[in-house]
């Protein structure tokens, strides 16, 4: 008897353990200074979701500076930026698999690379690797009002980036 109350006990307080790490790892994600944001639609029956880190300006020099140029980019803080489709899509005329894929960029001055990768669940872009990109495209950034926070969002058939004082988008059909 006694034995059955210390082990209801042992498995009571590593019950409540786990229930407060597991809030504590939640609460973590929430208050980081790049917080996880997501966006989401249908076109024409197909369900797209794109998940990134929203980073902050915060005074700090951006393009050529906090995000390098002519380097791989994880297009965004912390996990890799990533897009799922529930069915194969067409982006800017490019063949995009139904699945998971990362968003690699690679920023210049004048014209970006966008990388659409297929080991989409990883740590920034420190093992990216290009034989896994099922495609790149490239875009003509422009000057757009200023944008504190990184931002990705849809609007209609276009997935539009914005940050500080650029901005891009990118077509979007069902195949």
């Amino acid at each position: 008897m006694k034995m059955s109350k210390i082990n209801t006990y042992i498995t009571s307080v590593f019950i409540l353990g786990a229930v407060l790490l597991s809030a504590s790892c939640q609460s973590t994600k929430n208050k980081r200074p790049s917080p996880l944001m997501s966006d989401s639609t249908v076109i024409e029956g197909t369900k797209v979701k794109i998940v990134y880190g929203s980073p902050a300006v915060r005074d700090r020099k951006i393009w050529d500076g906090l995000v390098p140029y002519n380097e791989v980019w994880r297009t965004g803080a912390n996990e890799a930026t990533y897009i799922q489709t529930s069915e194969d899509l067409l982006i800017n005329g490019q063949l995009l698999p139904k699945g998971s894929y990362a968003i690699f960029t690679i920023p210049s001055d004048s014209s970006w690379t966008i990388i659409f990768n297929e080991e989409w669940n990883q740590w920034g872009a420190y093992h990216y690797k290009p034989n896994a990109d099922i495609f790149r495209v490239e875009v003509t950034p422009e000057k757009g009002s200023f944008k504190e926070r990184m931002t990705f969002k849809f609007e209609g058939n276009q997935l539009i980036f914005a940050w500080e004082n650029l901005t891009f988008s990118l077509d979007i059909q069902a195949k």
